[in-house]
């Protein structure tokens, strides 16, 4: 054999074992992260080639699964009631992927989660039977709370204050997760996604905005936690007129200078009178104020387990005394969404301890073995019990003798709060108006946000009163009647 053969020999054999070492490491090493890769299209096919695990809702399933009669996906998702259920299931799609709790447990719900295998199903490499996800949502409050919506653009959440658990969770507009669920849903895809894709926000839960006076709760927790209000019915002395601190801008209040002079903060409260939050806050400063908005769960990602992003904000960035001050009514920077107004008032029913809010009870197998558990969740002392019962004592003169009368509920103890939030420059959009409260009865409780973007009355506090503490009456007899 000549030099020239030989040496080419040589390389040829240098090229195959390059070729092995190649194939051995990607079969060796690469192998699972290839087929774990998001864009490897086997696996989607796989999460649709047989019936999806179903997402439960007090003991009935709320979706299902079809067969599809195409050659790619077995079958796709189905859904009952679909717009009502939507911000709590999401969507599972062919097409657009999944969103929350539809997201959250994919592999559980597509049977690709670990946990589910039998030693069978690791030995033949078999794709394990589909787990489940039991929710806590009550299906009587969903309802009560998506059909007062209707005809307003809007958000509702209520959670048992005592146990933590997320009882309904609903949007207005919303959609039905189904119309998008094949592969070729595009048209109804686009349509959602028209008008800047409201249908498709989650405002309960990702959505934070200006809570206005709903945040005066707040206010007043942090103003009694820090021994600036020792007694709700004693005149604070602070003047309306009322000049922000700083400035040279007055700070009106809807009931007027003559209402809101020199008032206890019980009266203040129920007249939402601007001048003694802002004066409170101030007095406060920023870092008091943002403590006690943080213990309550502000500048805090939620798992519930869809996650709050972005989270609810009290700002950390350094305030002048006027910003702090506005802060104390609910505007400038703070910003809410209606679950963590529910976890305010919730941590207040619940004489100060605020329990991790929940939508899911129990994830499972298929045969009902529990994968996991939600049922005792954390819970943290976050005011001391003589604070809650002061709040609670004045939010139920707001539910009296306030603009929270129609939030009441027949042989329940209810206690609100009302909010109408200025938005745009110069207050060019419509504000927001909102409501927060508690109710009880019968050895029950519950605690309800709500909110409505398309308000259309003026600009008063009793704004959220008339359109949204009506939302919260239903949803809270719905629960405490049972």
């Amino acid at each position: 054999m000549n030099k020239t053969i030989r040496r080419a020999s040589v390389f040829c054999l240098l090229l195959v074992l390059a070729l092995l070492v190649r194939v051995t490491w990607v079969q060796a090493y690469q192998g699972q992260a290839l087929a774990d890769d998001k864009h490897n299209r086997r696996n989607l096919i796989g999460q649709y080639e047989n019936p999806l695990g179903n997402i439960i809702v007090g003991g009935e399933a709320i979706t299902g699964s079809e067969k599809t009669g195409g050659k790619d996906f077995g079958y796709k998702r189905t859904y009952v009631d679909g717009p009502l259920y939507a911000p709590v299931t999401g969507y599972s799609s062919q097409a657009f992927g999944t969103s929350m709790l539809e997201g959250v447990y994919k592999n559980v719900l597509n049977g690709s989660d670990s946990r589910l295998k039998t030693v069978m199903d690791m030995l033949t490499n078999k794709r394990a039977d589909p787990g489940n996800v039991l929710t806590t949502i009550d299906k009587d409050v969903q309802k009560a709370a998506y059909d007062a919506l209707q005809g307003k653009q809007g958000a509702a959440v209520a959670i048992d204050p005592a146990t933590g658990e997320i009882l309904a969770v609903v949007n207005n507009p919303s959609f039905d997760p189904g119309s998008i669920a094949g592969a070729n849903d595009q048209k109804a895809w686009d349509a959602l996604s028209a008008d800047k894709g409201k249908a498709l926000e989650n405002v309960a839960l990702r959505k934070p905005q200006a809570p206005g006076s709903t945040f005066k709760l707040v206010t007043l927790t942090s103003a009694i936690e820090n021994g600036l209000v020792t007694d709700i019915d004693r005149q604070t002395g602070i003047p309306d007129p009322y000049t922000i601190p700083g400035t040279r801008t007055p700070l009106p209040s809807e009931a007027g200078s003559a209402a809101c002079n020199n008032v206890s903060v019980r009266t203040a409260l129920r007249l939402s009178c601007n001048n003694v939050f802002a004066e409170l806050a101030s007095k406060l400063g920023q870092d008091k104020m943002r403590a006690t908005a943080e213990k309550l769960g502000f500048n805090t990602q939620i798992d519930t387990p869809v996650r709050t992003n972005p989270p609810s904000k009290y700002p950390s960035k350094k305030m002048s005394i006027d910003q702090v001050a506005q802060t104390g009514i609910g505007q400038f920077d703070v910003q809410a969404t209606p679950l963590q107004m529910a976890m305010v008032t919730a941590a207040i029913e619940n004489g100060g301890k605020l329990v991790a809010p929940h939508m899911v009870s129990e994830v499972t197998d298929a045969n009902g073995n529990v994968l996991e558990s939600f049922k005792d969740p954390k819970s943290q002392q976050v005011m001391k019990e003589k604070t809650a019962s002061m709040v609670r004592d004045a939010m139920r003169t707001v539910a009296t003798e306030g603009g929270g009368k129609p939030a009441q509920v027949p042989g329940a103890e209810v206690g609100g709060k009302t909010g109408t939030a200025q938005r745009g420059v110069n207050n060019s959009l419509a504000p927001l108006a909102w409501f927060t409260s508690y109710g009880k009865a019968n050895g029950k409780q519950i605690a309800v946000a709500v909110v409505i973007e398309n308000s259309d009355t003026d600009r008063s506090e009793i704004g959220g009163g008339k359109l949204a503490a009506p939302i919260a009456q239903k949803m809270m007899q719905a629960w405490l009647k049972k």
